[in-house]
């Protein structure tokens, strides 16, 4: 019976993809802290693509941060295929490499990192900055509605196509907006961008994405963060208990509304911020449409 029994709890065997036979890769588009990104072309279909392969020993030092907390791992690509949204990456495919790495088959978008436009302020930067906000906010309100925290929300993490669209693109750190996920101490994230509830680890939930969006806003708009910048986690711990700079500072033409809006998101406590992204979004659509910033359809 014990025979058995184990017999009918073993897994179904992953079918493992070799990746170089596979796909045609034409050169890399991108390098995260956890993966490689390069543009493909996928042999079934012959369609492109952009193939993200994930480092098998930065993931295992991961694991052994979750499994240390009594959490398992949620797998980037299952959560990945599972959001569909305008502004979300489309992700056709997940799978096991014959290297046992996973890695993930995703629509190939044209265009440059915010991180870019943000340095950049370049004239598309400066007269579509608004319209972008709020499409990013629609992409993590799509990430709340189906019952995720992204926790790494940063201009590094998104894309600007050539047709102006936003798309978040990055799921690494993405966990489930359940209570064991919400427990402290799970302290993952980029530091400059994180929420003090979640540096000081206190208990979190998605209030912690509204505060690393209402920080890549601000600097969207100024080219500076709220605080000055910390390469560290210690030395963001020495200011995070001071208020953030004021926005108009650093953009002293900047609509009072988008303003408000920003600075309500960069409240320390979580109490004091918008509740929803939902919230956030509405107050920046209608300073838009009042300034006449959303594109026509």
């Amino acid at each position: 019976m014990d025979f058995l029994k184990r017999l009918f709890q073993r897994k179904p065997k992953v079918e493992k993809v070799d990746v170089k036979r596979r796909f045609e890769l034409h050169g890399r588009v991108g390098q995260g802290s956890m993966s490689k990104v390069w543009r493909a072309t996928d042999t079934i279909g012959s369609k492109p693509v952009a193939l993200k392969v994930l480092d098998k020993a930065r993931l295992a030092r991961l694991d052994n941060r979750f499994k240390s907390l009594g959490l398992k791992r949620p797998h980037e690509g299952e959560i990945s295929m599972s959001l569909r949204h305008p502004n979300i990456v489309k992700t056709f495919e997940c799978g096991i490499t014959t290297d046992d790495e996973e890695f993930l088959v995703m629509e190939f978008v044209d265009g440059v990192s915010l991180s870019y436009l943000v340095e950049s302020q370049n004239a598309q930067m400066k007269k579509n900055c608004l319209w972008y906000c709020i499409q990013l906010g629609e992409a993590l309100d799509a990430v709340h509605r189906a019952g995720y925290i992204h926790r790494d929300l940063c201009p590094r993490n998104v894309i600007v196509s050539n047709e102006y669209v936003v798309k978040l693109i990055d799921f690494g750190l993405v966990v489930p907006n359940t209570d064991p996920y919400k427990k402290p101490g799970n302290r993952t994230g980029t530091a400059n961008y994180m929420a003090p509830e979640l540096i000081k680890r206190q208990p979190t939930d998605e209030r912690i994405d509204i505060f690393s969006y209402a920080v890549t806003c601000f600097e969207m708009f100024t080219k500076q963060l709220p605080w000055d910048s910390g390469d560290t986690l210690e030395s963001v711990l020495q200011h995070i208990n001071s208020p953030p700079r004021d926005i108009k500072k650093f953009a002293p033409k900047l609509d009072d509304q988008v303003c408000q809006a920003i600075m309500k998101g960069l409240e320390r406590d979580p109490r004091d911020r918008w509740q929803t992204v939902r919230e956030m979004i509405l107050e920046l659509r209608s300073a838009a449409e009042r300034l006449r910033a959303i594109p026509s359809e």
